[in-house]
C-alpha cells in the first residue's frame, strides 16, 4: 500500500491559483525562520545552563574575586558572566580610586559606593537580558500573523469556489471541491506556522524569567560579597 499523502499535497499546490501559492510559501517561510530560531534559542539555553551552573561553583569556591576573572572565558554563554565582569569593573575602579585616599598602612581595600556597584549590575542584567530575548519577537509575530495570512488564504480559495459555482451554474462537490481544498489548506497551512511559534515563545519566556531570577540572586551575592570584603 502507498502512501500518496505528500503526493496530494504536491498536487493541490500545483493546481492552486497564484495568491493560495503565493500565501503557502510565506507561511512556508515563517515556519522555516521560526523552526531556526527555536533551534537556535535550545541550544543557546541550553549552553548558558551548563555555563552558568559552572561558573557559580567556581565562583562560590573562589577566594578572590580576581580568580574568578580568569576562569570567565571558559563560559562565554554565561549570562552571570557579564554580570561579574560589569561589577568588577565598577569595583576595580573603585578600589583603585580607594587607594589614593586610604591610610597606607590600612593593609585594606576599600569601596566608596556599593550603589554604583549595584547600577552597574543592573545594567549588565538589561544587556544580558536583552541578549536571551534576541529573535524571540519574531516567534510572537509567526504566532499572531500567520492564522491571519492563512484565513486570507481561505477566503480566498472559497471566494475562488463561489465563482466556479456562477461559471459553471452547479453546486455539485465536483464543482466547488478544488476551491474548498485549497482553503482548507491554507487554513491548515497557517495553524502549523503558528502553533509551534506559539508554543516556543511562551517557553522561552518562561526559561528569560527564569534566568532573570538567577541573574538577580547573583548580582545580591556579589554585593554581599563586595560589601563584606570591600567596606
Amino acid at each position: 500500500m502507498t502512501d500518496t499523502g505528500g503526493a496530494n499535497i504536491v498536487q493541490l499546490f500545483l493546481a492552486a491559483g497564484w495568491t493560495a501559492k503565493a500565501v503557502l510559501l510565506i507561511l512556508a517561510l515563517f515556519s522555516f525562520g521560526s523552526w531556526a530560531v527555536i533551534v537556535g534559542k535550545l541550544w543557546s539555553f541550553s549552553r548558558a545552563d551548563a555555563h552558568s551552573g559552572r561558573f557559580v561553583a567556581h565562583f562560590r569556591k573562589s577566594r578572590k574575586f580576581a580568580d574568578v576573572l580568569g576562569v570567565c572565558e571558559q563560559y562565554p554563554s554565561s549570562p552571570l558572566v557579564g554580570l561579574f565582569r560589569a561589577g568588577y569593573a565598577e569595583l576595580d575602579a573603585q578600589v583603585k580610586a580607594g587607594r589614593d585616599v586610604a591610610p597606607a598602612d590600612s593593609g585594606r581595600l576599600f569601596v566608596k559606593s556599593l550603589p554604583a556597584i549595584e547600577r552597574a549590575l543592573e545594567r549588565a542584567a538589561g544587556v544580558e537580558s536583552n541578549r536571551l530575548t534576541r529573535r524571540l519577537p519574531f516567534l510572537a509575530t509567526t504566532a499572531s500573523a500567520t492564522p491571519f495570512i492563512g484565513l486570507f488564504g481561505t477566503v480566498w480559495g472559497i471566494l475562488g469556489a463561489f465563482r466556479q459555482i456562477g461559471v459553471t451554474g452547479s453546486t455539485s462537490i465536483v464543482t466547488v471541491a478544488p476551491g474548498i481544498a485549497e482553503a482548507l489548506v491554507n487554513t491548515a497551512a497557517g495553524l502549523v506556522a503558528a502553533v509551534p511559534a506559539l508554543i516556543a515563545y511562551n517557553y522561552f519566556n518562561g526559561r528569560v524569567k527564569v534566568t532573570r531570577s538567577e541573574m538577580r540572586d547573583f548580582a545580591l551575592e556579589f554585593l554581599n560579597l563586595a560589601e563584606r570584603h570591600f567596606t
